[in-house]
């Protein structure tokens, strides 16, 4: 399983746009073969910041995923509301068995 965790910071006047952009992606997403889940939440600490932690079934979901039109225009989209770069982080991840 893929683990991806990434956010973005919105600008004040820009926030309400990132997160109907954001939801509309990750409804978009969820509907993806090899989408585990796929979720967006703001940031308790900082309420500009809305952090993506999403699961993938492997490593060729997820780069179909990025390869969608859709992922890409999204990415685009938030570019010129966000105050600074967007963070994406991959993890190659194993499930544990309850301990």
């Amino acid at each position: 399983m893929i683990v991806v965790t990434g956010s973005v910071t919105a600008r004040k006047k820009t926030f309400n746009e990132v997160r109907q952009l954001s939801i509309e992606h990750v409804h978009r997403s969820r509907a993806e073969p090899g989408c585990i889940s796929h979720a967006v939440h703001v940031d308790c600490e900082d309420s500009l910041r809305l952090v993506f932690i999403e699961q993938w079934a492997d490593r060729a979901a997820l780069l179909a995923h990025f390869a969608v039109p859709a992922s890409r225009d999204f990415v685009r989209a938030l570019q010129p509301l966000a105050t600074g770069a967007s963070t994406i982080q991959l993890y190659d991840a194993t499930q544990l068995e309850e301990l």
